[in-house]
């Protein structure tokens, strides 16, 4: 990403929306505001047992794949620290249009 283009940046993949801004500030999202809002979409989740040890947790949509993994601070309730798709999350039909098969 260019320095020179215009702040803050929007992402999208799908229906998920990211904001990306300069500054530096620990966003905060918490365990229970993702499993609020998957839950408010209708998009079922089942814990990730093979990524809940120690001092994280984790869960994915069943539908997509999608994986958030969250870090659990001292005392404090667990916090979103990454989130991710199977494989690299983009299929490109674009790639393919107006290519002879």
């Amino acid at each position: 990403m260019s320095r020179n283009r215009k702040w803050p940046r929007l992402f999208a993949y799908g229906d998920l929306e990211l904001n990306v801004c300069r500054c530096t500030f620990p966003a905060g999202l918490k365990h229970a505001d993702v499993v609020s809002a998957l839950d408010r979409a209708g998009c079922s989740w089942k814990p990730h047992a093979s990524l809940t040890f120690g001092n994280q947790c984790s869960l994915t949509a069943i539908a997509s794949g999608a994986n958030f993994t969250f870090e659990i601070p001292e005392g404090e309730e667990p916090v979103l620290n990454v989130m991710g798709l199977p494989g690299d999350g983009h299929d490109c039909s674009a790639r393919t249009a107006g290519q002879d098969h």
